[in-house]
């Protein structure tokens, strides 16, 4: 009896943990579509947009450190970044 209740709750984490997962968008993101976001207008962003596009193309979301794109102020922020079949999603969170 134990055995079951072990391979089952086993078997539920793994099942989870394969659920869970990122994974690669179905088209590759281009660099069109990356710029059309905006994502480097409204931010200051020190990777390159060829790092931000091999990242989204092989995980399908990324979060990276950045700052609010306004002069004069300071504001750390973490962008993250979700490649679907809409287009680009940016959420922001404070650091």
């Amino acid at each position: 009896m134990k055995k079951k209740i072990y391979s089952l709750v086993v078997f539920v984490l793994a099942a989870f943990l394969l659920v869970s997962c990122s994974l690669p968008p179905t088209h590759p993101v281009t660099r069109q579509e990356l710029m059309r976001s905006r994502v480097y207008n409204k931010y200051i962003i020190h990777e390159s947009p060829e790092e931000l596009l091999y990242a989204l193309n092989t995980r399908g979301e990324i979060i990276i450190e950045g700052n609010r794109n306004i002069p004069g102020r300071d504001f750390p922020v973490y962008i993250k970044l979700m490649a679907t079949t809409e287009g680009i999603h940016l959420n922001e969170y404070d650091r």
